[in-house]
């Protein structure tokens, strides 16, 4: 039983690592191709890859509330990534990351409303933890920089993390009706359509092989996280699985450093460790 308890989080913890090394890959696109080609590309590629795999045994269409929850999470998956891939080329990969912790804090506020959810104290100490910790992280670096870039990056990240809440509370619900690779193929999909509309206006192709292999890495990255994602989310209630979010944070600080040279300051550490804290609070439950 403890095992079986267990393996949710094990699935969702490797679904976050997955996601994580996407956003590495995702930042390099994105700062040499721009962001909107670099998400253009990204989910052409994973629109492929999921077509081929769920068309041929899957021929007749989600209709109805399925079809609903598809669409409404597909299109604030497609405005909360282009913030967060913007926010990324303005700041450090590992700050927004911890910029955007406050997002689980926030699920568990969502999850009493919309899923039927039950919190406690410890869930409202949790999001006084993680408010201050992203106080920590964003007041000490607009004090720091001119009126400028890193500013509007950390904005972008904020703002991407209260769409990324409401998108744990969608992952539920749509993990309870659809199989993953259901999942997979709307999302990207249904994303790779409301892309196709920026277009005429801003597409270029991939100026290299290399750019061509981050669209592809991107794209099997963000297939593979999805559907591990999906499968921990269909096994386990929401305000369990979103204390694994934090561990992006481990991930995120590596792969800044050792891809893009970026610092991990005191300051991102500390703020980070008192959202982490918060979410370990959150994580026992009840009221104590």
């Amino acid at each position: 039983m403890k095992k079986a308890a267990q393996y949710p989080m094990l699935v969702a913890t490797l679904g976050i690592m997955l996601f994580s090394m996407m956003d590495a890959v995702m930042k390099g696109q994105a700062l040499a191709m721009g962001t909107y080609n670099a998400m253009f590309w990204r989910m052409a590629m994973g629109a492929l890859i999921v077509a081929v795999l769920y068309l041929p045994t899957h021929p007749v269409p989600a209709s109805g509330r399925v079809l609903k929850i598809h669409l409404i999470r597909a299109a604030l998956t497609a405005v909360m990534a282009y913030l967060f891939f913007f926010g990324l080329t303005r700041i450090p990969l590992a700050q927004a990351i911890g910029l955007s912790f406050i997002a689980p804090i926030i699920t568990l506020f969502l999850a009493v409303p919309i899923l039927g959810e039950r919190i406690g104290a410890n869930a409202k100490l949790a999001a006084v933890l993680g408010f201050g910790g992203v106080m920590v992280v964003v007041g000490g670096e607009l004090m720091a920089v001119d009126q400028g870039s890193d500013a509007v990056g950390m904005v972008a990240v904020l703002l991407s993390a209260v769409m990324y809440a409401f998108n744990l509370v969608l992952q539920r619900m749509q993990a309870l009706v659809a199989k993953p690779l259901e999942i997979a193929f709307y999302q990207n999909s249904i994303v790779f359509v409301m892309l196709l509309v920026g277009v005429p206006f801003a597409v270029s192709w991939p100026a290299s092989q290399l750019q061509w292999g981050g669209a592809m890495l991107a794209a099997v990255l963000a297939v593979g996280s999805l559907m591990l994602m999906s499968v921990a989310y269909r096994q386990a209630e929401t305000q369990r699985l979103v204390v694994i979010e934090y561990t992006a944070f481990i991930w995120a600080a590596i792969l800044g450093w050792w891809f893009f040279a970026e610092p991990v300051t005191a300051r991102t550490l500390l703020g980070t460790g008192l959202i982490v804290l918060g979410c370990l609070v959150s994580a026992r439950g009840g009221s104590r």
